[in-house]
């Protein structure tokens, strides 16, 4: 079972813009990788909530995000979104505070950017955006890793490594 490392606080790694993030991110995935390896990956996020806020839970980002993490325990419930562009300030404030309260941290799939930015700014919680997307910088980081395995488990691996630095604030 990977080694817990001090508690380090990071609100979203939708930027991984710091030469450290990358670092932490990677290292954290060849652990999870390790640790699957070894039939060991520990369910660090039991008891985490997570919100998936797009309008197909079915396409390929949400059914990886559900499934990297349900892998470590936690429990992702699919929310349809009702905001749009043309929703009120208030209206968005309103949204991103429930979702604070419900919730660890959202994934927004297909949501206007803009949108993404004001309920991030809301809700007090890590709100990523399309982190699971083929654009995304952890997608990238996929392919920097370097042990030999299956690109979609690359992927899965980094995902939670992303998911435990923010969410779990367990792993620098």
């Amino acid at each position: 079972m990977p080694v817990l490392p001090e508690h380090r606080s990071v609100l979203s790694l939708d930027h991984l813009s710091s030469p450290r993030d990358v670092s932490s991110v990677l290292d954290n995935a060849r652990r999870l990788q390790k640790a699957a390896e070894a039939g060991e990956i520990p369910a660090l996020l039991r008891g985490k909530r997570l919100g998936l806020l797009c309008e197909d839970d079915t396409g390929a980002g949400a059914t990886l995000f559900r499934g990297a993490a349900m892998e470590l325990g936690a429990h992702v419930a699919h929310l349809r979104p009702s905001l749009s562009g043309l929703a009120t300030p208030q209206d968005v404030q309103h949204t991103a505070h429930m979702l604070g309260r419900l919730y660890d941290a959202v994934e927004c799939q297909g949501l206007d950017k803009a949108l993404v930015s004001q309920l991030r700014r809301a809700a007090g919680i890590p709100v990523y955006d399309g982190l699971t997307l083929q654009d995304h910088p952890t997608a990238g980081l996929a392919r920097l890793l370097d042990h030999g395995g299956a690109a979609p488990d690359q992927r899965r691996f980094v995902l939670q490594a992303a998911l435990l630095q923010t969410i779990a604030n367990l792993w620098a």
